[in-house]
């Protein structure tokens, strides 16, 4: 079992993902563009960030089993695979942590970005922030 090979798979697979992440996000957008003014800018703004949400969500939960499984197979395998292992886990703990602070920190910056005309407020006591927007 060679762990380059699957990192590298992993990593190919990744792009991919990110690629699908960015056309969704447009998608969103594209559709709040058809209709008129603010309500649906509003509302594509409130799917992305649902989107976002969602897609961190599990990325992060992903990245967290992918370090784990990436640093258990590194310490069966020689010192030097082992310590490569050790870094790639450590990094994909450092974006899990990444992805999860993103995900608390979007509902609040479309907020800003929707400025306080649209009278919007974030209400952490109804379940999902994004469905306040």
């Amino acid at each position: 079992m060679d762990i380059i090979t699957i990192m590298k798979n992993v990593n190919s697979i990744g792009r991919y993902f990110l690629i699908l992440v960015l056309a969704l996000s447009v998608l969103s957008l594209a559709t709040a563009a058809t209709g008129s003014g603010a309500t649906n800018i509003k509302s594509g703004m409130r799917e992305l960030c649902l989107t976002a949400q969602a897609v961190l969500a599990g990325a992060a939960m992903v990245l967290v089993v992918l370090a784990a499984i990436v640093y258990a197979i590194g310490q069966v395998v020689g010192a030097e695979t082992r310590a490569r292992a050790s870094v790639w886990a450590t990094a994909m703990i450092t974006g899990a942590i990444i992805g999860i602070i993103i995900y608390l920190v979007v509902p609040y910056i479309i907020v800003a970005l929707l400025g306080s005309s649209t009278g919007s407020s974030i209400s952490l006591t109804s379940g999902n922030p994004c469905s306040s927007i």
